[in-house]
């Protein structure tokens, strides 16, 4: 008798977890062929263009205003400080020079944590090149299903994006694109904001303050 529920038992597991996986592979498809909207392709997501402010400099060039819709000055790799990009790989992915855009044990770790031990918070998974994609798609609707098509499709564009760009370039497009509240965008304006300074300005202890 012991034998047969055990049987039962085990028959049902096995035809669950198939369920499961066909299903979350219909559904990965599903968003990967455009049922959720569409993907942008690599011609898009190599010519996009940031919003920036326009800057009003004195004519012994210091900077006495700015007009925007969006407070974001973005610039180029060799003016971010190496300490704050150390500092940013280590505190937000610390497998990023090794992943395609996708850090699938990270993902897998974090997915073990929410379902089986209900830890909500163990964090997304999401890689520095996925919240990119994340920066340059905005997520438009927080219920769940809306939430799991955005973290997919993120996903995809992550990984065209490691396609596309260098290592460098992904970590200055990053930078140059997270917001940090209040309508400021983007490491430059930031450290302008609450530090007076440039980015390539910043101490290590003002690196290391920066929000994430």
């Amino acid at each position: 008798m012991l034998k047969k529920i055990k049987s039962k038992l085990l028959r049902y597991i096995v035809i669950l977890s198939l369920v499961v996986l066909v299903g979350t592979t219909l559904f990965v498809l599903s968003v990967r062929f455009g049922a959720w909207g569409k993907l942008p392709n690599k011609a898009a997501l190599s010519n996009f263009q940031y919003q920036r402010a326009s800057e009003v400099y004195t004519a012994d060039g210091v900077l006495i205003g700015k007009y925007y819709l969006f407070d974001r000055q973005p610039i180029p790799f060799e003016k971010i400080p190496e300490h704050l990009l150390e500092a940013l790989v280590a505190i937000e992915d610390e497998r990023f020079y090794e992943h395609s855009g996708v850090d699938y044990p990270s993902l897998f770790r974090v997915g073990l944590k929410t379902v089986l031990l209900q830890d909500q918070s163990s964090g997304g998974g999401s890689t520095l090149t996925q919240q990119l994609a994340k920066n340059l798609y905005p997520r438009r609707e927080r219920n769940k299903t809306n939430i799991a098509v955005d973290k997919v499709k993120e996903m995809f564009i992550a990984s065209r994006l490691e396609d596309i760009y260098s290592k460098e370039e992904i970590l200055t497009h990053y930078l140059n694109t997270v917001s940090f509240g209040d309508n400021t965008f983007g490491i430059e304006s930031t450290s302008l904001k609450f530090f007076g300074k440039r980015a390539e300005e910043l101490s290590l202890e003002q690196a290391a303050e920066q929000p994430s």
